[in-house]
């Protein structure tokens, strides 16, 4: 049975992209008429790639289902010389590849460099197979586009936008022109608020490097990652993220394991205190002199040298 979604037409998914560049996609009908078919491969990826990773898993389902029902929703392209740059769809093209497809139905327009990569970013962005990382970049560039600024000016803007939402500073952005246009596209996009992306989602972009290559790859979920992240220890973060994915660890299995880690550590570094202050008492006290005592020092010494030798990599 086809699903509801795939009843809808193309255009039904790009209303986004419409309401963002302030035309409407159904205009395609009067200039290019119906989607029509094309070799597949005169279909160009472009320079500028939204998205980087494609979980080949679903791409295989997605091209069982093409393979079965054919492709419901036709390709968005753009002329490019004698060939066609993708625009949108790139899952659909790499699957129907996948069946060995030599055409495939597209919808022919036109649009400049930053039509094309402001509805390429949207179409990604509806996407719900979208891991958080490249969403996060998606919704930035994205942003930065609309608002002709760089993209670490439109984070020091969203944080300011935080900040007086929350009474921390006076407002003097919160209801300029900027303001208005960051909610308009996140009520677009419509996959989160802007409130909930810039406390949730902007952090992951400070992660460390193998947290986010994990999560990137969609191997780990982005509340799982977080918590990881908090170990400092780059072998000990890592064997526990081996851990979460293998053994497919709750937050919670994960948050018990981190608080493990903390005690064991914390008691080691008593036992180390406390070794420490008897020394120290130790050579101090009149013990030295008292036969008996000293014979039960020998034997205290020669267990920890016998301690020792055992650990010992020779």
């Amino acid at each position: 049975m086809i699903s509801s979604k795939k009843d809808k037409p193309y255009t039904s998914h790009l209303k986004g992209v419409a309401a963002l560049l302030g035309e409407t996609l159904n205009q395609s009908e009067s200039t290019t008429g119906s989607p029509q078919k094309i070799s597949i491969d005169a279909i160009q990826l472009p320079q500028s790639q939204p998205r980087r990773y494609f979980d080949t898993e679903k791409i295989s389902q997605l091209a069982l289902s093409i393979q079965e029902h054919g492709i419901l929703e036709p390709l968005l392209v753009r002329p490019q010389g004698e060939a066609y740059e993708l625009v949108a769809g790139e899952r659909r093209l790499r699957a129907a590849k996948m069946i060995g497809l030599e055409e495939v139905p597209v919808v022919i327009r036109e649009f400049d460099d930053q039509e094309a990569l402001q509805i390429s970013l949207v179409e990604n962005l509806i996407r719900e197979d979208l891991n958080p990382i490249e969403a996060t970049e998606g919704i930035l560039q994205l942003l930065s586009l609309q608002l002709k600024q760089s993209i670490n000016d439109v984070v020091s803007l969203l944080y300011r936008m935080q900040n007086e939402a929350k009474g921390k500073v006076t407002q003097n952005v919160l209801g300029s022109e900027e303001s208005i246009t960051i909610k308009t596209i996140f009520d677009t996009v419509g996959i989160i608020s802007w409130e909930s992306f810039v406390s949730s989602r902007l952090p992951l972009l400070k992660l460390p490097p193998d947290v986010l290559a994990v999560l990137r790859q969609g191997q780990i979920e982005y509340t799982k990652a977080t918590a990881i992240a908090r170990i400092k220890n780059d072998l000990e973060r890592m064997a526990l993220m081996e851990a979460a994915i293998k053994e497919n660890l709750s937050l919670v299995q994960i948050n018990e394991r981190i608080k493990s880690s903390r005690t064991t550590g914390s008691q080691s570094a008593s036992l180390k205190d406390r070794y420490k202050q008897v020394s120290n008492r130790l050579q101090k006290a009149p013990i030295w002199d008292n036969p008996k005592k000293q014979k039960a020092l020998e034997k205290l010494l020669a267990q920890i040298e016998s301690l020792l030798d055992e650990s010992s990599p020779g």
